[in-house]
């Protein structure tokens, strides 16, 4: 009897961990729109890649980015030189890369 009790809990507990595991999971397709909206849409993008962590992106003007909301979005900072952004984005970057690339 004890160990079903026990079983139920760790049940339960799983239950939980899958749960918050899921809630804290980003819907890249959507983070990708979030963040050409925030770059100044496509028509602003001139070229992007990725190395490493950083998603190094060319603008045809860097003064119309929304660089708070990049930030909100989880970046962990921001290089801006001349018409490219530097912005690091940890383990996302590639990922984001690729959603970017099946947009085009």
């Amino acid at each position: 009897m004890e160990y079903i009790q026990y079983i139920i809990i760790v049940a339960i507990l799983l239950v939980i961990a899958l749960a918050i595991t899921k809630s804290k999971r980003k819907d890249f397709k959507i983070e990708v729109n979030k963040l050409i909206d925030c770059l100044g849409g496509r028509q602003n993008i001139i070229t992007y890649e990725v190395n490493k962590s950083r998603f190094m992106v060319t603008l045809h003007d860097v003064s119309i980015v929304n660089k708070d909301a990049i930030q909100k979005m989880g970046a962990q900072g921001m290089v801006e030189i001349d018409n490219q952004l530097k912005i690091i984005l940890g383990n996302n970057a590639r990922k984001l890369k690729k959603q970017i690339d099946d947009l085009k």
